[in-house]
């Protein structure tokens, strides 16, 4: 029999209850009986403590050689303080794709979105200044490159996984160059994809019909700030961002990341809930070829769901951070 391949991936544990979620996850992925080789760096403000840079230069070395990153979430100061590390990473490799799907049963039964988010561009390009005290200028982003390539990944996603429809997502009746360039770009991407039913919706409108009859979508296609607020409002559908999965992706390069925030008030309580990690591990799983581990590591989370024995307080139980990998340790022990 052959040996299993060591699979060595850059650990950014995080910081608030990132290395609680962390740890609860790798107990979990290390059941699976899959090789990892964990390359562990902090980021954010505890990295600047100790090397004097906020991303140390061998995080980024470790990215590149490996081509795959865990992440646990990272505080990003408001308002003031250093760059969101998320945003950064994302720029630093090119990561265009943000991709993000509930993977739980939603309170809307059978409701079953994707959301594709372009990655780098938009009002997230961090290019801002003070024209005059008190004016401030944020510049937006749109260019054919970007949202010709993000359109791609989500039609080809779609073909390859069987999605029937696409709606891109705007405000080209106001930002006429800038979301217009999108939506051409996505209009010519749609024209090699005929099966596949393409469509258009203003984004005030979207936010609205989401909450009204989600069951109209299937996949939608948006650039990076709708992306982040629309992708949000989907996570209410399972509960919230603490149980949705979120995978940045570029050409050769993927980091996997929890998309909620860092929770500070309840670190190192062992009562925060480690599903999002854990589903972004899955998808990680996934994108490393492992699918037998990827769906015994999904079954044994639904079953913990489904169950109902075992939840952490945020979704009505009474369970803590490591009763809950216990759990979930326990199903797949059973499958």
């Amino acid at each position: 029999m052959a040996e299993k391949k060591t699979h060595k991936v850059t650990l950014i544990p995080g910081d608030g209850i990132g290395p609680e979620v962390t740890q609860a996850v790798l107990r979990i992925l290390e059941a699976t009986g899959v090789k990892f080789e964990w390359e562990r760096f902090a980021a954010g403000a505890e990295a600047f403590e100790i090397f004097g840079e906020y991303i140390p230069q061998a995080l980024y070395d470790s990215i590149e050689h490996n081509k795959v990153a865990l992440k646990g979430p990272v505080t990003t100061p408001i308002g003031g303080g250093f760059k969101s590390i998320n945003v950064t990473l994302r720029k630093k490799f090119d990561l265009f794709a943000n991709f993000r799907l509930p993977g739980l049963e939603s309170k809307w039964p059978g409701v079953d979105l994707i959301i594709v988010r372009e990655n780098t561009e938009g009002e997230y390009v961090g290019l801002e200044h003070e024209v005059v005290p008190g004016v401030v200028e944020s510049i937006k982003v749109i260019t054919e490159k970007g949202s010709t390539r993000i359109a791609k990944f989500a039609f080809e996603y779609a073909r390859k996984h069987g999605r029937k429809k696409i709606h891109s997502i705007h405000k080209a009746n106001i930002m006429k160059l800038s979301d217009g360039l999108f939506l051409a770009c996505a209009r010519k991407v749609a024209e090699g994809f005929p099966e596949i039913f393409y469509g258009e919706h203003i984004i005030d409108n979207t936010c609205m019909q989401l909450v009204m009859n989600p069951y109209q979508y299937d996949t939608l296609l948006l650039e990076n700030l709708y992306g982040d607020i629309v992708s949000d409002l989907c996570a209410a559908f399972v509960g919230g961002l603490g149980l949705v999965p979120g995978a940045n992706l570029g050409v050769d390069c993927a980091i996997f990341e929890a998309v909620h925030g860092s929770a500070p008030d309840i670190a190192g309580k062992d009562i925060a809930n480690p599903t999002a990690l854990l589903q972004s591990a899955i998808l990680m799983l996934h994108h490393l070829n492992e699918a037998d581990a990827a769906n015994k590591v999904q079954r044994a989370l639904e079953t913990v769901y489904g169950e109902k024995k075992c939840l952490t307080r945020d979704v009505g139980g009474t369970c803590g951070t490591t009763q809950f990998a216990d759990a979930v340790l326990a199903a797949m022990a059973r499958d």
